[in-house]
């Protein structure tokens, strides 16, 4: 039936980031600039955590994960937002916004376990830190990767079969600026209490899993913390996770604000403008939290650039022999 669904049903029409069918071009050229940042910040984490041996370790090895997932998160939604905002009441289709959900669902879930693999190495560095490479392999690191990815498919391929077997009236308004699971069960027609118990329960797991995960790896690094009897050694310790709390911060409270309240609390506006955190601020703002005190990343940064301005020795003689070959 899901997938009859898929091919059969007809156009959705995207209301966009306001209800109004006036065009914003300034709002237009703010998400531009914030995407292009956000693309300039997390494509330059990857690129620096793959060529720079410094960066070597474990914690940017999901760092440069993070990255990437935050890049399809907001190339899932944005482009939409945009030509909404030059365009308002775009149409989408039935499988467009299916596969649209689809992607967004299972990029944010990623994203959550991403932030728990995350807390959990910074629990080993703090509390373990003598055995620190002989818990975070290279072989775990690996497999909590692919675990997080698998896990977020997984659960967001029932998410989307689960709401595209409801019924849907013929060009319905969604009052988003994209095809979220919560407007979705506001517009069907048809009984959704059982997908909204399923989901509800099964999405309260697989948020709440890696947030329990979360919170267990920072009372473990408190508790680590309050038994260092020197400031300056508690100022390391904190230091090391402070970058990694508020992006934590940001993204669960802003899930959490949406996703599980009561179904009567609903409202679009406030849907849209907690979309907009979670689904474009966060993401572009965590390559610089974690850059902005991080010296090791400046530090990467500095030698990166030094090199585009000058190659090293080897290079340059490499370059110029080439030159007089010519």
């Amino acid at each position: 039936m899901a997938l009859a669904n898929l091919t059969s049903r007809p156009a959705f029409l995207l209301l966009g980031l306001t209800d109004g069918t006036d065009v914003h071009p300034l709002l237009f050229l703010l998400f531009l600039g914030v995407y292009l940042v956000n693309a300039l910040g997390n494509l330059s984490m990857v690129v620096l955590v793959r060529s720079d041996g410094a960066l070597r370790s474990p914690m940017y090895y999901f760092l440069g994960h993070l990255s990437l997932v935050d890049i399809g998160f907001t190339t899932v939604t944005v482009p939409r937002l945009l030509a909404g905002l030059l365009h308002p009441g775009q149409a989408v289709s039935f499988r467009g916004c299916f596969v649209q959900m689809y992607f967004f669902v299972a990029l944010g879930i990623t994203e959550s376990y991403l932030l728990a693999a995350m807390s959990y190495d910074r629990a080993a560095a703090v509390c373990r830190p003598l055995h620190y490479a002989a818990v975070m392999t290279p072989a775990r690191c690996s497999a909590l990767v692919a675990a997080s990815w698998a896990v977020a498919h997984l659960h967001s391929l029932l998410h989307t079969l689960l709401i595209s077997e409801l019924s849907y009236p013929r060009a319905a308004r969604v009052r988003h600026f994209f095809c979220d699971m919560t407007v979705m069960l506001s517009v069907a027609t048809s009984d959704t209490s059982a997908a909204q118990t399923a989901i509800f329960s099964e999405g309260l797991a697989v948020v709440l899993t890696p947030l329990l995960l979360v919170v267990l790896s920072y009372a473990r690094i408190l508790v680590a913390v309050l038994g260092v009897r020197s400031a300056g050694g508690r100022r390391r310790a904190f230091s090391t996770c402070g970058a990694h709390l508020v992006a934590v911060s940001l993204f669960f409270g802003s899930i959490l604000s949406v996703y599980f309240r009561p179904s009567s609390a609903y409202s679009a506006r406030y849907d849209r403008l907690a979309s907009v955190v979670y689904a474009v601020v966060t993401p572009t703002l965590n390559p610089f939290i974690y850059s902005l005190r991080n010296k090791e990343v400046k530090g990467a940064l500095k030698r990166g650039l030094r090199w585009r301005a000058a190659p090293p020795r080897g290079v340059r003689a490499g370059l110029d022999s080439l030159a007089s070959q010519e």
